[in-house]
């Protein structure tokens, strides 16, 4: 696996007055930006090409990121006139989603073994997995993310988007997806649908090949697109609880 689709394209509505007028992957977070953090972690971890949708504040992610050998990569872009959710956007990447794809939220920092996603993923043959985390013992900002419940084989039994999702499980989505080209039958063209909402549950109502794969336990996922979970993961770093390189 040596590309990845990265999320980058939402309005921020909820994050936007602490923003400054910048679209979320590009908010500061410690040294760098949330979008710079995922890019240089996704080189580190074997990825050489990087798609990237864009919406809102297009120009100003163009301006930043450039061609993306600053870290490593080779970044493309597509732009999304139109908002059409997290899986939506896939038909808008072309080839770069009629094969095997790793689908990174951008408005996250996340770290685990990539390496043990794939390896998982291709073990399973499932159509999808997720990468998800344990809100009790992976270091996290209190994300509200779908809530997960698997079977004893890590097949997810239920996928539940929302806020009132911590009873459910401990388990959460990281907003990483290791992908196959035949969910795309799942999407419709030009037609706003989300992962969470929409094709996991259509997945499991199916009885279609859905796995979760937690993460090893140094990993992380800090949300950081809600002013709250925001100042979160700051006082992560103020506290020298978290070091990002």
């Amino acid at each position: 696996m040596t590309h990845a689709l990265v999320l980058a394209a939402g309005l921020g509505s909820r994050i936007r007055h602490i923003a400054g007028g910048l679209p979320k992957p590009l908010m500061p977070f410690g040294n760098s930006t949330i979008l710079e953090h995922n890019l240089a972690w996704l080189a580190v971890a074997g990825i050489r090409d990087a798609w990237i949708n864009l919406h809102y504040g297009a120009d100003l992610i163009r301006s930043r990121i450039g061609d993306g050998s600053a870290y490593g990569l080779r970044v493309h872009y597509v732009y999304e006139p139109e908002l059409l959710g997290t899986a939506g956007a896939l038909k808008n990447f072309g080839p770069a989603a009629n094969q095997s794809m790793l689908l990174v939220y951008g408005d996250n920092v996340v770290r685990f073994d990539l390496d043990k996603l794939n390896q998982a993923h291709e073990r399973s043959g499932a159509e999808a997995t997720v990468v998800v985390y344990d809100r009790h013992r992976h270091l996290n900002t209190g994300i509200a993310g779908g809530g997960v419940q698997i079977a004893d084989d890590f097949a997810i039994t239920r996928f539940v988007e929302g806020p009132k999702t911590a009873r459910m499980s401990s388990l959460v989505n990281a907003g990483v997806y290791r992908l196959e080209p035949s969910i795309l039958d799942l999407i419709h063209p030009g037609v706003s649908t989300d992962f969470g909402r929409d094709v996991f549950p259509a997945m499991v109502k199916q009885d279609r090949k859905l796995m979760a794969h937690i993460m090893d336990d140094a990993g992380l996922c800090l949300g950081l697109d809600t002013p709250e979970s925001h100042a979160a993961g700051q006082s992560l770093l103020s506290d020298n609880r978290l070091v990002l390189a």
